[in-house]
C-alpha cells in the first residue's frame, strides 16, 4: 500500500520534462544568394510564448521560426529575453513584409515591437544579421 501510494506521490511531483524543439533548415534569399539557416520551430502558444526567453547565445546562422496556422497580427515582445534580436515578418509564401530590431528587456513592463501588418511566419536572429547578410524587406524565406 505505501509503495504504491509513494509511486503516485513521485509521479505526481516529478519535474515536467523539457520538450526540446524542433529544427528546421531554411533557406534565406536575395537575389542570386542564399545562406541556409538552421531555426528552431515554435509552432505551439506555449512554444511561440516561451520563445527565445533565457536563451544567452544564439550562433551565427540560427534563430528561431513563429509559426501561425494561418495570418495573424500584433507584435513581439522581449521579456526574460537576454540577447538582442532582429525579427522578420513573413507571408504565407516566405516573403518578408518587415524586418524591426528588438533590445532584450528584464523590467516587468517592455516595449511590442509590432509590424502593423498581418503575417503568416516570424524569423528571429541576432541583431544585424538581416543587414549584414545584406536581405531585405522583399526577399524570401524558403521554409520546405
Amino acid at each position: 500500500m505505501w509503495k504504491n501510494s509513494i509511486k503516485l506521490i513521485s509521479l505526481l511531483f516529478r519535474p515536467k520534462k523539457e520538450t526540446s524543439l524542433q529544427t528546421k533548415m531554411i533557406k534565406v534569399s536575395s537575389g542570386e544568394k542564399t545562406i541556409n539557416i538552421t531555426a528552431q520551430v515554435a509552432d505551439t502558444p506555449k512554444k511561440r510564448d516561451k520563445g527565445l526567453m533565457f536563451v544567452e547565445k544564439i550562433p551565427e546562422n540560427e534563430g528561431m521560426l513563429f509559426v501561425f496556422s494561418g495570418e495573424t497580427y500584433g507584435g513581439f515582445w522581449m521579456k526574460n529575453t537576454l540577447i538582442p534580436l532582429s525579427i522578420a515578418f513573413l507571408d504565407s509564401n516566405g516573403k518578408i513584409l518587415k524586418i524591426l530590431d528588438m533590445v532584450p528587456c528584464k523590467e516587468e513592463l517592455c516595449p511590442t515591437y509590432d509590424p502593423e501588418i498581418t503575417y503568416h511566419y516570424a524569423l528571429e536572429v541576432n541583431l544585424g544579421w538581416f543587414e549584414k547578410n545584406q536581405i531585405k524587406e522583399g526577399d524570401f524565406v524558403k521554409l520546405n
